[in-house]
């Protein structure tokens, strides 16, 4: 179905995402840091982005300015996992560009919803994208 790309540092955590994903039909790319994922979003252009904000080094609201300020990747919906649940966690990965934010421990269901959704969102987008007439 979807590439998404999960930059997530803790193995547990990877791991996890990863069967969820690969149990939904779609196709995980994994990135430890943000710097690799930073490079892996530029070279396969992924449907979607996972980040989870609390990377070594760079961190993932960096990173997802990065993402947003890139007319390469700019396009491509980032949502923040992380264990940071509070409402002005949730406004900084918004001010940041992240257009939804899940909460550690993931909920499965919650989880499968919020991706859905922005992948749907991506076709439409997209679809009406393609419909334009050229000049």
């Amino acid at each position: 179905m979807a590439k998404i790309l999960i930059i997530e540092d803790n193995a547990a955590n990877m791991k996890l995402a990863c069967l969820l994903l690969n149990k939904a039909g779609h196709n995980p790319l994994c990135a430890v840091d943000a710097e690799t994922g930073l490079t892996l979003a530029r070279t396969t252009q992924p449907d979607l982005i996972l980040m989870d904000l609390q990377l070594p080094g760079m961190d993932g609201l960096a990173a997802t300015a990065l993402l947003k300020q890139d007319p390469a990747t700019a396009a491509i919906p980032v949502i923040a996992v992380t264990a940071m649940a509070m409402k002005a966690d949730r406004e900084k990965s918004q001010a940041a560009g992240c257009e939804a934010h899940l909460s550690k421990p993931l909920r499965y269901r919650e989880f499968y919803e919020v991706i859905d959704a922005l992948l749907a969102k991506t076709r439409v987008a997209g679809a009406s994208q393609e419909n334009q007439p050229t000049a």
